[in-house]
């Protein structure tokens, strides 16, 4: 990949295995919504239902000409119908909707959907094939369920927050919404358990993901540990707990992530940074005894990394076969023949930037991939025709729902 192509086109749409499964996202800012992408990348026909000013994921990011880029990725293959959903015209579309739908994603907090009208057990009785995937920070029941929570504050309950940065200051963050993305995948996986136990039984069903237990899953190994030992983790700075070496370290011109876990990979980076003695030393012996003295031993690796650039680390260790990487940047991304090769960056049709990049859509499935059909919609740019050629509305009632202020249409030369 070079800067002149930073990213491959978008692959021609065809019909991926979700075909012909109609999604109702009612979702705001990231877990509901990329959910929601997850499904529309692979042929989901996905609805989103949206405010008349939009989702305020519109709002967030950073912009060009007045365009969210991190809307209009997030949004991508959606189509987009503005309504107040306070108004009972609004929510008689909105039942008809789902009298189509196969899944309902929805990630308001738990009271908000029934307080609209559209309590799930009665949801579940009107439209019994409906799967209905509900995300919230702290899940739909317990002591905290009507707590508001965002994926950091998720983070700061699960105990994420707490193991996160180095040990000698105060927890740190990742600069990113990982535990919304974690929690969209687990969503979308409980989507798929969901249809596929509806082939069988011809019933949906209520998928209740929150945001702390997706969290939570990542303890997987402390948990056993506290409860045998009382073992408490702590913050470990770029270390692994117990696993050596496995390290970031220092080099002439930036990091390097090193993994050598087991025991040949071991053997292979002593003898790669000249130090066979290492392999002798009875702190180092076995994989237990490395995580025991990782202190020790990183500080062996980084004087041997120290001296050398980050690309000759890279190249003197794989050629060793040992795991290495530089720590990279997003520019890095942008000229590797790596994410190049593998269509990580999509290049994506925009009807007022010409173009955008994306990321690209993962997994990769070998005979039916998904596609991007189309960048983000505007607020409401396809409410005409959804109401016109989805739900059947005459144009006299399409127009007096537009006049009356129940159902906003936008198109592409509306602002953002």
């Amino acid at each position: 990949m070079t800067p002149d192509s930073p990213a491959s086109p978008a692959s021609a749409a065809v019909p991926g295995p979700l075909a012909g499964i109609r999604v109702v996202e009612m979702c705001n800012t990231f877990a509901g919504p990329v959910c929601g992408r997850l499904m529309a990348d692979f042929g989901a026909d996905v609805i989103k239902v949206e405010p008349l000013d939009g989702d305020p994921v519109r709002q967030m990011g950073s912009f060009a000409q007045g365009v969210s880029l991190q809307a209009a990725s997030i949004l991508r293959g959606k189509r987009s119908l503005a309504m107040d959903l306070k108004r009972p015209e609004a929510k008689a579309i909105f039942e008809d909707l789902l009298q189509r739908a196969d899944v309902l994603i929805e990630n308001n907090r738990p009271g908000v959907l029934e307080r609209l009208g559209f309590d799930p057990e009665r949801l579940r009785r009107d439209h019994p094939r409906l799967v209905i995937v509900r995300i919230s920070g702290f899940g739909q029941d317990g002591p905290y369920a009507a707590r508001p929570g965002y994926g950091a504050i998720c983070d700061a309950f699960a105990g994420i927050r707490d193991l996160t940065g180095d040990p000698d200051r105060p927890p740190s963050r990742v600069a990113l919404a990982t535990t919304d993305y974690l929690t969209a995948v687990y969503s979308a996986f409980g989507t798929m358990l969901a249809l596929f136990h509806r082939q069988h039984s011809g019933q949906g069903q209520v998928v209740d993901a929150a945001l702390f237990e997706a969290a939570f899953s990542q303890m997987e190994g402390h948990v056993p540990a506290f409860e045998k030992t009382g073992y408490l983790p702590q913050r470990q700075g770029a270390a692994l707990p117990h696993v050596a070496p496995n390290n970031q370290y220092p080099t002439r011109d930036g990091f390097v992530l090193i993994a050598a876990n087991n025991g040949s990979t071991w053997e292979r980076l002593a003898e790669a940074i000249g130090r066979p003695d290492l392999l002798r030393d009875p702190r180092f012996l076995t994989v237990q005894l490395r995580g025991e003295h990782a202190a020790a031993l990183d500080a062996e690796v980084a004087q041997w990394t120290r001296e050398r650039t980050g690309a000759e680390v890279e190249a003197l260790l794989l050629g060793k076969e040992v795991p290495v990487s530089r720590v990279c940047t997003i520019a890095d991304a942008f000229t590797d023949s790596h994410f190049a090769a593998r269509r990580a960056l999509l290049q994506v049709a925009h009807p007022l930037l010409g173009s955008m990049t994306q990321i690209g859509i993962v997994p990769r499935l070998s005979e039916t991939p998904g596609s991007v059909t189309h960048t983000g919609p505007n607020i409401g740019q396809d409410s005409v025709a959804i109401l016109r050629d989805e739900l059947g509305y005459e144009a006299r009632r399409i127009e007096a729902l537009l006049e009356e202020g129940v159902v906003a249409a936008g198109g592409p030369s509306l602002p953002w």
